[in-house]
């Protein structure tokens, strides 16, 4: 599928066991699906977080089985209930392999500064943050060097910056690395 839309795997992600990948650029809704076959090329099964209205009906149960964890952004963690991080925390610790794939930026248009949750999740399940990108000018998917999570999520947030450029998004516009 990655092939007929036209993209290349230029980098696996490392083996680890456990790890919260990264993913940025997100600039468009057409990131899923990219991201999707790059996930089934690679024979990876990360969990990801969505928009809890995403997940209603048929197409929300396939949503499910691919990873997806419903999430309401504003008043309320995963599933609508409170603890979202703690409860992803308690799945790190809980299982011998777990990854966990987000957009630091949380939307599709322009943010000046990336959420914090990919770290607060790293940080305290004591798992590696990697960087992943969707290059729309390559048409290539990459995987970076695990990072630490460690010395806050602004200083992790700057290291895997080197990552990323907004010549990598779909729309570059729409595009901010944190600083």
């Amino acid at each position: 599928m990655l092939r007929l839309l036209g993209w290349r795997v230029e980098s696996a992600p490392p083996d680890l066991p456990k790890m919260v990948i990264v993913v940025a650029p997100h600039t468009s809704n057409w990131d899923f699906p990219v991201g999707v076959a790059a996930m089934f090329a690679l024979d990876l099964a990360p969990r990801w977080f969505g928009k809890h209205t995403l997940f209603r009906g048929p197409f929300g149960a396939w949503l499910r089985r691919i990873g997806g964890i419903p999430v309401r952004r504003h008043g309320g963690g995963a599933s609508g209930g409170e603890g979202s991080v703690e409860q992803v925390v308690a799945a790190f610790r809980a299982a011998d392999r777990l990854v966990l794939a987000l957009s630091p930026e949380g939307t599709r248009g322009r943010v000046e500064r990336w959420k914090s949750g990919y770290y607060v999740i790293a940080h305290a399940a004591g798992v590696p943050v990697v960087p992943a990108w969707l290059d729309w000018s390559r048409r290539a998917v990459g995987f970076g060097a695990p990072h630490a999570a460690e010395g806050g999520a602004e200083a992790t947030s700057a290291r895997l910056a080197a990552s990323f450029h907004a010549g990598m998004a779909r729309r570059p516009d729409a595009f901010r690395a944190p600083r």
